[in-house]
């Protein structure tokens, strides 16, 4: 399990890049993890995901699926896609400092 330091803190990762440890995550990790997706602001719409995903993965053990996220969190297809380009599942989960998504390739 390779250990990174990510904006100043030692955080856990898998060999795919996901936080090991969802407990280490901060908002300045999530910061930090967008820019390395490409992402170069993190917006209301994105910390509208983040914030979903976290509180669902606190409740059901593993991060959301997109239709979770529509369907339960109320957030459009297009917006996941708008956002979080090419793989919002996955982008976002990592993001918010989760697993892989279930599902996910």
């Amino acid at each position: 399990m390779p250990v990174r330091e990510i904006a100043g803190v030692h955080v856990d990762f898998d060999d795919e890049g996901f936080m090991t440890n969802p407990d280490q995550w901060t908002e300045e990790i999530a910061k930090a993890l967008a820019e390395e997706e490409g992402i170069s602001e993190l917006t209301e719409g994105h910390w509208k995901v983040i914030n979903f995903i976290r509180n669902d993965y606190k409740e059901k053990g593993q991060p959301p699926t997109i239709r979770r996220m529509n369907k339960v969190g109320g957030i459009a297809t297009k917006d996941l896609y708008d956002w979080f380009p090419q793989g919002p599942a996955k982008k976002a989960a990592k993001i918010a400092g989760l697993g892989k998504p279930q599902g996910c390739v």
